[in-house]
């Protein structure tokens, strides 16, 4: 097979390009201590591969030369990181799941006769999101922070510069809200303290929920004044017909179109026996009823609508007052947070490994910067 090698030779630190059927010989003779790799099987046939083959042979060559060096900065590396990961504070970490419950009338479950929704299902992505916005907010942040001083626990004073910035950065590192794929949202607590981590997750789910009626019962809030509102004012309406009526009732008018049928019957009957002094009478008393006929009629259509719109009112009024009234969780807790037994952070190993490793690849990349600088002087 028609092979080419790579030959280094250690001691004088000069290489060469060498075929296969000379290596034995030249291995042979070479009394020092040497560093041999293949690098092409045709470099007659295969010139670009030759090259490739050469710069990666070039690259192990450089990293067996300076192995000592790169052994030693890496392995400093290592215990420099591995001693700094001992400084950095320890941290537990606390979960809450719990699934966003869908948001709708409470009243309007008991009182309407065809139900939209079951307030016992569980809410959809949008109700998530809504949730998580309230876990986010300044309200529920802002409560955790008084609630545990973190001011002291992350050692920030009111008084610094940017101390409100300083601690909401320190807050969001620490605390955090994630929708997962099951639907269901994660709340993340880190802490120095496994039982303040634990307590920090549990009360933000609980004012999370706080925070979520108190928005709703502002709102409903609103709409059972104007209920009442609305319902005082027909009400106070209606009152005033019932009055007119009465007194159209005092006057002798009490139901239009039933007595004014029966004169009329009388009248006409007491014309046809010839009893003109009865019709007089009787036409009379239509003249009074005609007078007043108008607005019995009017007061008396007024009055029902009046009761079929206070009906309905009612009905708002009531439907409102649950809402303000009921205090129905915001969401539903699948796990609650307890107390961790092991540190999650920092993962000192990780810290190390990959010191290591990038301070490996850095001393490699400076050893080939330094050697193509050289030869540049030497060209």
């Amino acid at each position: 097979m028609n092979c080419h090698f790579l030959f280094f030779d250690l001691k004088n630190e000069g290489w060469a390009i060498i075929p296969s059927k000379l290596l034995l010989a030249v291995r042979t003779a070479c009394k020092r201590p040497y560093f041999c790799t293949i690098i092409d099987q045709s470099m007659n046939n295969q010139g670009n591969n030759s090259e490739e083959s050469l710069s990666s042979s070039n690259l192990l060559v450089v990293v067996f030369k300076w192995r000592k060096h790169l052994f030693i900065v890496t392995a400093a590396a290592a215990i420099i990181s591995a001693a700094a990961s001992f400084i950095i504070t320890e941290k537990y970490k606390s979960t809450v799941v719990l699934f966003a419950s869908q948001q709708h009338s409470f009243g309007e479950q008991l009182l309407e006769d065809v139900k939209k929704s079951d307030v016992l299902a569980y809410g959809e992505e949008e109700d998530a999101e809504r949730l998580m916005q309230i876990i986010n907010s300044d309200q529920v942040r802002g409560r955790i922070i008084e609630i545990y001083n973190l001011w002291e626990v992350y050692d920030i004073a009111k008084t610094d510069r940017g101390a409100n910035t300083l601690i909401g950065k320190e807050y969001n590192e620490n605390v955090s809200a994630d929708l997962t794929r099951f639907g269901s949202i994660e709340i993340t607590v880190l802490d120095a303290s496994p039982e303040r981590a634990r307590d920090i997750a549990n009360d933000i789910a609980q004012l999370t929920d706080s925070v979520s009626n108190q928005m709703r019962s502002d709102r409903a809030m609103s709409a059972f004044l104007y209920a009442k509102s609305s319902l005082e004012t027909l009400q106070t309406e209606i009152k005033i017909l019932e009055d007119s009526m009465q007194y159209l009732q005092e006057k002798g008018v009490y139901s239009y179109k039933d007595q004014i049928a029966y004169l009329t019957e009388q009248y006409g009957t007491a014309i046809v026996e010839g009893h003109p002094d009865r019709a007089q009478e009787i036409k009379v008393q239509m003249d009074f009823l005609s007078k007043y006929g108008t607005r019995y009629k009017k007061i008396e259509s007024e009055i029902d609508g009046g009761y079929e719109k206070m009906q309905i009112l009612r009905k708002r009024y009531d439907l409102m007052k649950i809402d303000v009234e009921s205090d129905i969780s915001s969401h539903l807790v699948v796990d609650k947070a307890a107390a961790a037994d092991k540190k999650s952070y920092p993962i000192r190993w990780l810290i190390v490994v990959v010191s290591a490793m990038a301070t490996f690849v850095f001393g490699v990349v400076v050893i080939l910067v330094r050697d193509n600088i050289e030869k540049l002087k030497k060209a």
